[in-house]
Protein backbone atom coordinates (compact mmCIF):
# COMPACT_ATOMS: atom_id res chain seq x y z
CA UNK A 1 0.00 0.00 0.00
CA UNK A 2 1.30 3.51 -0.74
CA UNK A 3 2.19 5.70 2.24
CA UNK A 4 -0.65 7.59 3.86
CA UNK A 5 -1.42 11.01 2.41
CA UNK A 6 0.51 13.49 4.57
CA UNK A 7 -1.24 16.47 6.09
CA UNK A 8 1.78 18.70 6.58
CA UNK A 9 5.49 18.68 6.06
CA UNK A 10 8.27 20.26 4.13
CA UNK A 11 9.60 23.79 4.24
CA UNK A 12 7.14 26.12 6.01
CA UNK A 13 8.57 29.17 4.21
CA UNK A 14 6.02 30.43 1.65
CA UNK A 15 7.22 30.33 -1.95
CA UNK A 16 7.87 33.65 -3.67
CA UNK A 17 4.82 35.14 -5.38
CA UNK A 18 4.84 34.53 -9.13
CA UNK A 19 2.08 36.24 -11.12
CA UNK A 20 0.31 33.87 -13.52
CA UNK A 21 0.34 34.35 -17.31
CA UNK A 22 1.74 37.83 -16.88
CA UNK A 23 2.87 38.24 -20.51
CA UNK A 24 -0.52 37.16 -21.82
CA UNK A 25 -2.37 39.47 -19.41
CA UNK A 26 -0.18 42.37 -20.51
CA UNK A 27 -0.84 41.67 -24.19
CA UNK A 28 -4.60 41.35 -23.77
CA UNK A 29 -4.94 44.37 -21.49
CA UNK A 30 -3.10 46.57 -23.99
CA UNK A 31 -2.42 49.28 -21.41
CA UNK A 32 -1.27 52.63 -22.86
CA UNK A 33 0.12 55.76 -21.24
CA UNK A 34 -2.71 57.77 -19.71
CA UNK A 35 -5.13 54.85 -19.29
CA UNK A 36 -7.25 54.23 -16.23
CA UNK A 37 -6.68 50.66 -15.03
CA UNK A 38 -8.87 49.03 -12.38
CA UNK A 39 -7.41 45.91 -10.78
CA UNK A 40 -10.40 44.22 -9.19
CA UNK A 41 -8.39 41.63 -7.26
CA UNK A 42 -5.07 43.29 -6.36
CA UNK A 43 -3.73 40.48 -4.17
CA UNK A 44 0.06 40.68 -4.09
CA UNK A 45 0.27 43.10 -7.00
CA UNK A 46 2.20 40.86 -9.37
CA UNK A 47 0.21 41.86 -12.45
CA UNK A 48 -0.09 45.44 -11.20
CA UNK A 49 3.64 46.09 -11.39
CA UNK A 50 3.77 44.99 -15.02
CA UNK A 51 0.67 46.89 -16.13
CA UNK A 52 1.63 50.04 -14.22
CA UNK A 53 4.94 50.12 -16.10
CA UNK A 54 2.97 50.35 -19.36
CA UNK A 55 1.21 53.48 -18.07
CA UNK A 56 4.61 55.17 -18.42
CA UNK A 57 4.06 57.57 -15.54
CA UNK A 58 0.65 58.79 -16.76
CA UNK A 59 -2.88 57.68 -16.03
CA UNK A 60 -4.26 56.02 -12.91
CA UNK A 61 -3.96 52.56 -11.38
CA UNK A 62 -6.79 51.64 -8.99
CA UNK A 63 -6.39 48.55 -6.84
CA UNK A 64 -9.39 46.80 -5.30
CA UNK A 65 -9.38 44.06 -2.66
CA UNK A 66 -11.61 43.07 0.22
CA UNK A 67 -8.71 41.53 2.14
CA UNK A 68 -7.45 44.07 4.72
CA UNK A 69 -3.87 42.79 4.36
CA UNK A 70 -3.87 43.86 0.69
CA UNK A 71 -3.95 47.53 1.65
CA UNK A 72 -0.38 47.47 2.99
CA UNK A 73 0.80 45.64 -0.11
CA UNK A 74 -0.87 48.26 -2.30
CA UNK A 75 0.83 51.03 -0.34
CA UNK A 76 4.20 49.43 -1.07
CA UNK A 77 3.27 49.10 -4.74
CA UNK A 78 2.15 52.75 -4.90
CA UNK A 79 5.47 53.86 -3.43
CA UNK A 80 7.33 51.87 -6.09
CA UNK A 81 5.46 53.36 -9.04
CA UNK A 82 5.44 56.97 -7.79
CA UNK A 83 4.71 59.51 -9.32
CA UNK A 84 2.00 57.40 -10.99
CA UNK A 85 -1.44 58.24 -9.64
CA UNK A 86 -2.78 55.33 -7.58
CA UNK A 87 -5.80 54.60 -5.45
CA UNK A 88 -6.90 51.69 -3.27
CA UNK A 89 -10.50 50.67 -2.63
CA UNK A 90 -11.01 48.10 0.10
CA UNK A 91 -14.24 46.34 -0.81
CA UNK A 92 -15.51 43.29 -2.68
CA UNK A 93 -14.96 44.00 -6.35
CA UNK A 94 -18.68 44.22 -7.35
CA UNK A 95 -19.21 46.86 -4.67
CA UNK A 96 -16.03 48.74 -5.64
CA UNK A 97 -16.93 48.74 -9.34
CA UNK A 98 -20.39 50.13 -8.61
CA UNK A 99 -18.86 52.82 -6.39
CA UNK A 100 -16.37 53.85 -9.08
CA UNK A 101 -19.07 53.96 -11.76
CA UNK A 102 -21.25 56.11 -9.49
CA UNK A 103 -18.32 58.53 -9.23
CA UNK A 104 -18.37 58.86 -13.02
CA UNK A 105 -15.17 56.92 -13.62
CA UNK A 106 -14.70 54.96 -16.86
CA UNK A 107 -11.92 52.38 -17.06
CA UNK A 108 -9.82 51.60 -20.09
CA UNK A 109 -8.85 48.25 -18.56
CA UNK A 110 -10.38 46.09 -15.83
CA UNK A 111 -8.61 42.93 -14.75
CA UNK A 112 -9.94 40.17 -12.49
CA UNK A 113 -7.84 37.38 -11.01
CA UNK A 114 -10.64 35.27 -9.54
CA UNK A 115 -10.49 33.18 -6.38
CA UNK A 116 -8.03 32.87 -3.52
CA UNK A 117 -4.70 34.66 -3.91
CA UNK A 118 -1.28 33.11 -3.47
CA UNK A 119 -0.71 35.39 -0.49
CA UNK A 120 -3.85 34.09 1.22
CA UNK A 121 -2.85 30.50 0.60
CA UNK A 122 0.60 31.15 2.03
CA UNK A 123 -0.68 32.89 5.19
CA UNK A 124 -1.11 29.73 7.23
CA UNK A 125 -3.29 31.29 9.91
CA UNK A 126 -5.97 32.13 7.33
CA UNK A 127 -6.92 28.46 7.04
CA UNK A 128 -7.13 28.25 3.23
CA UNK A 129 -4.57 25.46 2.82
CA UNK A 130 -5.16 21.79 3.52
CA UNK A 131 -1.41 21.19 3.87
CA UNK A 132 -0.95 23.16 7.11
CA UNK A 133 -2.70 23.03 10.47
CA UNK A 134 -4.48 26.30 11.20
CA UNK A 135 -7.82 27.65 12.39
CA UNK A 136 -10.53 26.69 9.91
CA UNK A 137 -11.44 30.19 8.75
CA UNK A 138 -11.09 30.75 4.94
CA UNK A 139 -12.64 34.24 4.95
CA UNK A 140 -11.03 36.64 2.48
CA UNK A 141 -12.15 39.43 4.80
CA UNK A 142 -11.61 38.05 8.31
CA UNK A 143 -13.64 40.89 9.81
CA UNK A 144 -16.96 39.86 8.29
CA UNK A 145 -19.03 36.87 7.34
CA UNK A 146 -19.20 33.29 8.54
CA UNK A 147 -16.01 31.25 8.81
CA UNK A 148 -15.61 27.76 7.38
CA UNK A 149 -15.74 26.25 10.86
CA UNK A 150 -19.03 28.05 11.55
CA UNK A 151 -20.44 26.89 8.22
CA UNK A 152 -19.47 23.28 8.93
CA UNK A 153 -21.01 23.58 12.41
CA UNK A 154 -24.37 24.97 11.32
CA UNK A 155 -25.25 23.77 7.81
CA UNK A 156 -27.40 20.66 7.64
CA UNK A 157 -26.14 17.52 5.93
CA UNK A 158 -28.03 18.16 2.71
CA UNK A 159 -26.66 21.69 2.40
CA UNK A 160 -23.10 20.52 3.09
CA UNK A 161 -23.45 17.83 0.43
CA UNK A 162 -24.78 20.38 -2.06
CA UNK A 163 -21.86 22.74 -1.39
CA UNK A 164 -19.31 19.98 -1.83
CA UNK A 165 -20.98 18.64 -4.96
CA UNK A 166 -21.67 21.98 -6.70
CA UNK A 167 -18.66 24.03 -5.66
CA UNK A 168 -16.07 21.29 -5.32
CA UNK A 169 -17.41 18.81 -7.88
CA UNK A 170 -16.68 16.26 -5.15
CA UNK A 171 -17.58 12.69 -6.06
CA UNK A 172 -18.00 11.68 -2.42
CA UNK A 173 -19.95 14.76 -1.33
CA UNK A 174 -22.70 12.85 0.47
CA UNK A 175 -20.24 10.63 2.37
CA UNK A 176 -18.11 13.58 3.45
CA UNK A 177 -21.14 15.63 4.51
CA UNK A 178 -22.41 12.73 6.61
CA UNK A 179 -18.99 12.34 8.23
CA UNK A 180 -18.83 16.06 9.01
CA UNK A 181 -22.21 15.95 10.75
CA UNK A 182 -21.27 12.86 12.75
CA UNK A 183 -17.94 14.35 13.79
CA UNK A 184 -19.39 17.70 14.90
CA UNK A 185 -21.76 15.83 17.20
CA UNK A 186 -18.67 14.55 19.00
CA UNK A 187 -16.56 17.72 18.87
CA UNK A 188 -16.51 20.94 16.82
CA UNK A 189 -14.36 20.97 13.67
CA UNK A 190 -12.29 24.09 14.19
CA UNK A 191 -8.95 23.37 12.49
CA UNK A 192 -7.84 22.52 8.97
CA UNK A 193 -6.16 19.32 10.16
CA UNK A 194 -9.44 18.12 11.67
CA UNK A 195 -11.27 18.76 8.41
CA UNK A 196 -8.62 16.83 6.47
CA UNK A 197 -8.94 13.90 8.90
CA UNK A 198 -12.71 13.79 8.41
CA UNK A 199 -12.37 13.80 4.62
CA UNK A 200 -9.74 11.05 4.65
CA UNK A 201 -11.90 8.94 6.94
CA UNK A 202 -15.02 9.42 4.79
CA UNK A 203 -13.72 8.48 1.35
CA UNK A 204 -12.75 4.99 0.14
CA UNK A 205 -9.15 4.00 0.88
CA UNK A 206 -8.30 3.82 -2.83
CA UNK A 207 -9.49 7.38 -3.35
CA UNK A 208 -6.87 8.66 -0.92
CA UNK A 209 -4.15 7.75 -3.41
CA UNK A 210 -5.92 8.57 -6.67
CA UNK A 211 -4.25 11.06 -9.03
CA UNK A 212 -5.46 14.63 -9.07
CA UNK A 213 -3.99 16.08 -5.92
CA UNK A 214 -4.75 15.89 -2.22
CA UNK A 215 -8.07 14.16 -1.47
CA UNK A 216 -9.23 17.13 0.63
CA UNK A 217 -8.58 19.65 -2.15
CA UNK A 218 -12.13 19.70 -3.48
CA UNK A 219 -13.66 19.99 -0.01
CA UNK A 220 -11.47 22.97 0.83
CA UNK A 221 -12.28 24.61 -2.51
CA UNK A 222 -16.01 24.11 -2.01
CA UNK A 223 -16.09 25.50 1.52
CA UNK A 224 -13.92 28.48 0.52
CA UNK A 225 -16.25 29.33 -2.38
CA UNK A 226 -19.29 29.08 -0.11
CA UNK A 227 -17.76 31.09 2.74
CA UNK A 228 -16.78 33.95 0.43
CA UNK A 229 -19.76 33.70 -1.96
CA UNK A 230 -17.22 33.65 -4.78
CA UNK A 231 -19.58 32.63 -7.56
CA UNK A 232 -22.23 35.11 -6.44
CA UNK A 233 -19.58 37.84 -6.38
CA UNK A 234 -18.39 36.84 -9.85
CA UNK A 235 -21.93 36.78 -11.25
CA UNK A 236 -22.63 40.34 -10.08
CA UNK A 237 -19.05 41.53 -10.54
CA UNK A 238 -18.77 40.64 -14.22
CA UNK A 239 -21.69 42.89 -15.10
CA UNK A 240 -20.37 45.64 -12.83
CA UNK A 241 -16.94 45.38 -14.45
CA UNK A 242 -18.41 45.61 -17.94
CA UNK A 243 -20.51 48.65 -17.06
CA UNK A 244 -17.39 50.34 -15.68
CA UNK A 245 -15.58 50.03 -19.01
CA UNK A 246 -15.18 53.01 -21.30
CA UNK A 247 -15.98 52.49 -25.01
CA UNK A 248 -13.28 50.20 -26.42
CA UNK A 249 -12.30 49.26 -22.85
CA UNK A 250 -10.90 45.78 -22.19
CA UNK A 251 -11.96 43.30 -19.51
CA UNK A 252 -9.41 40.57 -18.77
CA UNK A 253 -10.44 37.69 -16.49
CA UNK A 254 -8.34 34.85 -15.08
CA UNK A 255 -10.24 31.92 -13.58
CA UNK A 256 -8.91 28.83 -11.88
CA UNK A 257 -11.63 26.21 -12.00
CA UNK A 258 -14.37 25.17 -14.39
CA UNK A 259 -17.24 26.76 -12.45
CA UNK A 260 -15.68 30.21 -12.74
CA UNK A 261 -14.57 29.80 -16.35
CA UNK A 262 -18.01 28.56 -17.41
CA UNK A 263 -19.64 31.65 -15.93
CA UNK A 264 -17.11 33.97 -17.61
CA UNK A 265 -17.52 32.22 -20.96
CA UNK A 266 -21.31 32.46 -20.90
CA UNK A 267 -21.29 36.12 -19.89
CA UNK A 268 -18.82 36.97 -22.66
CA UNK A 269 -20.99 35.14 -25.18
CA UNK A 270 -24.08 37.05 -24.01
CA UNK A 271 -22.31 40.39 -24.43
CA UNK A 272 -21.01 39.39 -27.84
CA UNK A 273 -24.51 38.46 -28.98
CA UNK A 274 -25.52 35.78 -31.42
CA UNK A 275 -27.48 35.76 -34.64
CA UNK A 276 -30.56 33.53 -34.34
CA UNK A 277 -31.73 33.77 -37.94
CA UNK A 278 -32.58 30.51 -39.72
CA UNK A 279 -29.68 29.08 -41.73
CA UNK A 280 -29.64 30.18 -45.35
CA UNK A 281 -30.71 33.80 -44.96
CA UNK A 282 -28.38 36.02 -47.01
CA UNK A 283 -28.28 38.69 -44.28
CA UNK A 284 -28.99 38.82 -40.56
CA UNK A 285 -32.59 39.90 -39.97
CA UNK A 286 -33.05 39.05 -36.28
CA UNK A 287 -31.74 42.35 -34.99
CA UNK A 288 -29.35 40.78 -32.48
CA UNK A 289 -27.01 43.37 -30.99
CA UNK A 290 -23.42 43.03 -29.85
CA UNK A 291 -22.04 44.87 -26.84
CA UNK A 292 -18.56 43.37 -27.01
CA UNK A 293 -16.06 41.57 -29.17
CA UNK A 294 -13.97 38.74 -27.79
CA UNK A 295 -10.23 39.35 -27.83
CA UNK A 296 -9.33 35.76 -27.00
CA UNK A 297 -10.34 32.78 -29.10
CA UNK A 298 -11.65 30.50 -26.41
CA UNK A 299 -9.67 30.43 -23.19
CA UNK A 300 -5.92 30.90 -23.27
CA UNK A 301 -3.81 28.55 -21.15
CA UNK A 302 -0.37 28.81 -19.55
CA UNK A 303 2.58 27.48 -21.51
CA UNK A 304 4.08 24.11 -20.62
CA UNK A 305 7.16 25.91 -19.30
CA UNK A 306 5.09 28.10 -16.97
CA UNK A 307 3.08 25.17 -15.63
CA UNK A 308 6.31 23.29 -14.98
CA UNK A 309 7.93 26.21 -13.15
CA UNK A 310 4.80 27.37 -11.30
CA UNK A 311 2.29 24.64 -10.45
CA UNK A 312 -0.30 27.21 -9.34
CA UNK A 313 -0.56 28.36 -12.95
CA UNK A 314 -1.76 24.97 -14.19
CA UNK A 315 -5.56 25.43 -13.91
CA UNK A 316 -5.59 29.01 -15.24
CA UNK A 317 -8.07 30.01 -17.96
CA UNK A 318 -7.67 33.50 -19.42
CA UNK A 319 -10.37 35.32 -21.40
CA UNK A 320 -10.77 38.92 -22.56
CA UNK A 321 -13.41 41.09 -24.25
CA UNK A 322 -13.54 44.62 -25.64
CA UNK A 323 -16.62 46.80 -25.05
CA UNK A 324 -18.53 48.18 -28.03
CA UNK A 325 -20.37 51.41 -27.23
CA UNK A 326 -22.95 52.01 -28.51
CA UNK A 327 -23.94 48.40 -29.28
CA UNK A 328 -24.03 47.42 -32.95
CA UNK A 329 -25.84 44.69 -34.88
CA UNK A 330 -24.12 41.35 -34.56
CA UNK A 331 -23.95 41.06 -38.34
CA UNK A 332 -21.81 44.21 -38.48
CA UNK A 333 -19.29 42.78 -36.03
CA UNK A 334 -18.81 39.24 -37.10
CA UNK A 335 -20.35 36.90 -39.68
CA UNK A 336 -20.20 33.47 -38.09
CA UNK A 337 -20.20 30.40 -40.30
CA UNK A 338 -23.12 28.03 -39.87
Amino acid sequence: MPPAVPFAGGDPTPPPHIPVMVDEVRRLAGVCAGDIVVDGTFGAGGHARVLAADLAGAGTYIGVDRDPSAEARFAAFAAEVDPLATRFVRAPFPEAFAQLEAEGLSADVVILDIGVSSMQLDEVERGFAYSRDAPLDMRMDPSSGVSASELVATADEGELARILREYGEERYARRIANALVRQREVAPITRTSELVDVVLGAIPVAARYAPGGHPAKRTFQALRIAVNDELGMLDVGLDAAFELLAPDGRLVVMSFHSLEDRMVKRRFEAWRGSCVCPPGLPICACGAMSRATTITRGAERPTEDEMESNSRATPTRLRAVRRIEPPVPVADVERRPR
